[in-house]
C-alpha cells in the first residue's frame, strides 16, 4: 500500500493534488501542455505513475482540476478584494488591478495555444470557467450602467473586448514599469467602457 502524506486520506488526496498542479504549472511554463505527459507529471510530482491515475485518468482531467481550483481561489480573492467597493468606477479599477495581478500559466505556456490543442469537451469546460470571471465584471458594469456611471453598451461585446485587453502581456511582472503600466490599463479600460470619471 502506497505511504499516506498528511494526517488523513482527505489530507493525503488535497496534498497529491497539490503537487501534480505545482508540477503540470512548471512544466507547462517550460514547455506547453502539448510536450509534456502524464508521466512526466507524475515524475516531476514525485509521485508514481500509476498513483495518478487514482486521480486524474488523463492530462487533460488534471488541467480542468487544475484551473477549476485556480479559478474557485481567484474567484474568492477577486470578491474580498470587491466587497467593501460600492462606486462601479472603483470596482472596475479594482477589477483591472486584479486582473494584473492573475498569473495564467495555461496562457502564457510555450507552445501553440492551448485551446487548439484540446479536445472540445475541454475547452467547453475551460470556457465555464471563464464564464465565472465574466459574471463578476458584467455585475459591476451593469451596476454601472444603472447609476450612469457609464452609458448603456451592448456587454457580450464589452466583457470579453475588456477581458482580452487584461489578458494580454502589456504588464512587467516587476519593477517602476509595472504600476505606472497597470494605472495605464485601468484608464484605457475605463475610458473604453465611457466612465464618467477616469482619474
Amino acid at each position: 500500500m502506497p505511504k499516506i502524506i498528511g494526517g488523513s486520506l482527505t489530507e493525503h488526496r488535497e496534498q497529491t493534488r497539490n503537487k501534480l498542479f505545482a508540477a503540470l504549472t512548471t512544466l507547462m511554463s517550460d514547455r506547453g501542455f502539448d510536450a509534456i505527459t502524464l508521466a512526466d507529471i507524475a515524475a516531476a510530482a514525485g509521485i508514481g505513475r500509476t498513483a495518478v491515475y487514482n486521480h486524474f485518468p488523463d492530462k487533460e482531467s488534471l488541467l480542468i482540476a487544475f484551473i477549476t481550483h485556480e479559478t474557485e481561489q481567484y474567484v474568492a480573492t477577486l470578491e474580498r478584494a470587491l466587497e467593501d467597493v460600492r462606486d462601479p468606477v472603483d470596482q472596475l479599477r479594482t477589477y483591472v488591478r486584479q486582473q494584473t495581478q492573475l498569473k495564467r500559466v495555461f496562457h502564457l505556456a510555450p507552445g501553440p495555444d492551448l485551446r487548439s490543442v484540446l479536445s472540445r469537451g475541454t475547452r467547453a469546460q475551460l470556457r465555464e470557467h471563464a464564464e465565472l470571471v465574466e459574471a463578476i465584471l458584467r455585475r459591476i458594469l451593469l451596476a454601472g450602467i444603472e447609476t450612469g456611471a457609464f452609458p448603456k453598451q451592448p456587454l457580450e461585446t464589452t466583457v470579453p473586448l475588456i477581458n482580452a485587453c487584461l489578458s494580454s502581456r502589456g504588464v512587467p511582472d516587476d519593477g517602476p514599469a509595472r504600476e505606472a503600466a497597470i494605472a495605464a490599463t485601468e484608464t484605457f479600460v475605463l475610458r473604453a467602457v465611457g466612465a464618467t470619471e477616469t482619474v
